[in-house]
């Protein structure tokens, strides 16, 4: 082959590969404009067919043009409004009463949920949130209503990341996008002796769902105490096809020093002894190191609180930050955005509750531990556990 011919195949692989990566570029934009659910910085200005609707009390079905119709004697705020009357603000929450369950939204698809804001009044753990897709029986989303924004406690303190936001005074915002197909139901049951107030509105889309979209799940567990000598289970019993995209922890530790030295496990695709990714300690899961602390000027250790996108740790009891002090309770999440843990058939996930003891040996401990696992799978879904109960789900 002449030096010509050489030169020519070049010139012809180089123009092959500048076609190939503009083909990439135009599927990619075919793909994100056929997918009207995607919205960040980078597609934000594509218009599209969605419509978008939103459901508070002021319009509890969403439906276009009906929204701040209620009048004098029918809305929540009648009072207050009596002398502005309809078209003013006179129905911005609802009473759910002791015991009882409200139906928050009940929507037609095709769509999905992309902001949920509420404010609620009472216990927090006495408020359960649960979302239905489609049609079916068993909800996919079951959850007392401040784990489910990584919020628990009983005190505000800010969140300040991409998945969820807590805002002053007690502002609880959920930016999971949520899709479903046929319907969506979301409710909120106070399982409470007292009636409840709620401000909340729910927004969300009317757009056709792609069709590797899967389905938003999120779980709660606890134990107190945890069993000596037994691990943590965040979710087991997942059977499908989806992905891991987020923890909650509230974690009150029994005994005195640190509590965190724990390895969180996930167990995929038929994993038995030993699973495919096994971390290094439970602060190092929630992206910080040794031990969430840095000296103060007294030389002793004290937790930092922090907040960021994906990942954040705070002190909710007591206010003092000192290492060594038992019953201190920790909340922490981590959200799986940009590194969501695939699975093919089936997951579990656990995390070992481990501190220090006498000669620098680990220790089992015993602590409080509550939980809110997230993922998107295909449907259906396994059966989630029983809700524990009021008495058991009460934080002292």
């Amino acid at each position: 082959m002449t030096e010509d011919q050489l030169s020519i195949q070049a010139i012809n692989q180089f123009t092959m590969k500048q076609l190939l990566t503009v083909l990439i570029c135009m599927l990619t934009t075919f793909l994100l404009a056929q997918n009207p659910l995607a919205t960040d910085l980078n597609n934000l200005y594509r218009v599209t067919n969605a419509k978008t609707r939103s459901i508070s009390p002021e319009n509890f079905t969403g439906e276009k043009g009906k929204a701040g119709m209620a009048k004098i004697g029918e809305g929540s705020a009648s009072d207050a409004a009596r002398d502005l009357g309809q078209g003013w603000k006179v129905s911005p929450f609802v009473h759910i009463k002791a015991n009882t369950t409200f139906t928050l939204a009940e929507i037609d698809g095709p769509g999905a949920i992309q902001h949920i804001w509420m404010t609620p009044t009472g216990h927090w753990r006495y408020s359960i949130l649960r979302f239905y897709w489609d049609d079916e029986k068993e909800p996919s989303v079951e959850v007392p209503v401040a784990d489910f924004f990584a919020a628990e406690g009983g005190k505000f303190y800010p969140v300040t990341s991409l998945a969820v936001c807590v805002n002053p005074g007690s502002a609880f915002n959920s930016y999971w996008v949520m899709p479903f197909r046929k319907k969506c139901r979301i409710t909120m049951e106070n399982i409470g002796d007292a009636d409840m107030t709620l401000y909340y509105q729910i927004d969300y889309t009317l757009a056709e769902v792609p069709a590797d979209a899967g389905y938003f799940h999120a779980q709660f567990r606890r134990q107190h105490p945890l069993p000596y000598k037994e691990v943590y289970t965040l979710i087991d019993g997942i059977k499908g096809k989806g992905q891991y995209v987020g923890t909650y922890m509230l974690w009150q530790a029994n005994s005195r020093g640190w509590w965190g030295e724990g390895e969180i496990k996930f167990f995929m695709d038929g994993d038995q002894e030993f699973p495919t990714i096994a971390g290094t300690g439970t602060e190092d899961y929630f992206c910080g190191s040794y031990n969430f602390t840095q000296r103060n000027q007294n030389g002793d250790r004290a937790y930092i609180d922090f907040s960021s996108p994906y990942t954040g740790f705070a002190v909710v009891r007591p206010d003092d930050q000192m290492l060594d002090f038992a019953q201190t309770r920790f909340s922490m999440y981590r959200w799986h955005i940009t590194d969501p843990v695939r699975f093919d058939q089936d997951l579990k996930v656990t995390i070992q509750a481990l501190g220090w003891r006498s000669g620098g040996r680990y220790l089992p401990l015993q602590d409080d531990i509550s939980s809110v696992a997230f993922w998107y799978q295909t449907e259906p879904h396994q059966p989630f556990p029983t809700l524990p109960d009021k008495d058991y789900l009460e934080l002292r």
